[in-house]
């Protein structure tokens, strides 16, 4: 039997058939304001709920707003920082400012993919993580494409290693028809796409499993929508396989 992480999303464990296979990279892909960073949140936070230490790995967004976003939904994360269950790694003030000063895991040089895994391996053995969120991992290779596939397996083969499950975020334009470049796409266990499209004047949120090794899925597109407790997706609507 496949051990399986519960996702903890409204919708989304039916949709995997029982949820994300243990030590499975998924990426969350899609367009801007599609609920990536969300979904990713959620699942952290929902991993906290059932004792899974979580890491999220802070590359677009200064720690502080990470976890203010976060308290919007009412998933506040101070207890579990101070618990040293939960921990944001941040890879995004370059070690600049004064909160910079107080962090235990902050990368200095963004660029250097090498310091990062450093700093990542240290955080989830002292956290103990079973769940890891890189947003996004589009900035570490969006300026050289040609070392994505490489920096992917890098991350792979830590946090597979380390028993995590992990969710990394990757950005794509509206119109893309991708997941974030071959290497990436090859790279990862599992992918689901978020989308944003205008229907009859109205813009409709939904998501579809592309791939996910280890299990069968829905293969059908489901509406999805964005509530003050989180997302919460519609299996049934989607024409869910019975």
């Amino acid at each position: 039997m496949i051990k399986r992480v519960k996702t903890g999303i409204p919708g989304m464990d039916e949709i995997l058939h029982g949820g994300i296979p243990e030590r499975n990279i998924v990426l969350i892909s899609g367009g801007p304001g599609t609920g990536k960073t969300i979904f990713s949140q959620q699942f952290i936070w929902n991993g906290l709920q059932m004792g899974e230490p979580g890491i999220y790995v802070a590359l677009e967004e200064h720690p502080v707003q990470v976890k203010k976003n976060m308290e919007v939904f009412g998933w506040k994360v101070d207890d579990f920082e101070k618990e040293g269950k939960f921990a944001i790694v941040d890879a995004f003030t370059g070690g600049i400012g004064e909160y910079a000063e107080k962090e235990k895991y902050v990368v200095k040089d963004i660029d250097d993919v090498r310091e990062l895994a450093e700093v990542l391996k240290r955080a989830i053995r002292e956290t103990q993580a079973k769940r890891v969120v890189i947003d996004s991992v589009t900035t570490l290779y969006i300026t050289k494409p040609a070392m994505a596939r490489s920096i992917i397996f890098q991350l792979k083969r830590i946090l597979s290693g380390l028993g995590c499950t992990s969710l990394l975020v990757s950005q794509v334009s509206v119109t893309e028809k991708g997941f974030g470049g071959p290497g990436v796409e090859h790279g990862v266990d599992g992918i689901i796409r978020l989308d944003l499209d205008e229907i009859d004047g109205e813009l409709k949120r939904s998501l579809i499993v592309w791939k996910m090794r280890g299990t069968s899925h829905s293969m059908r597109r489901h509406p999805f929508e964005i509530t003050d407790k989180g997302i919460v997706i519609h299996p049934s609507e989607g024409g869910e396989e019975k």
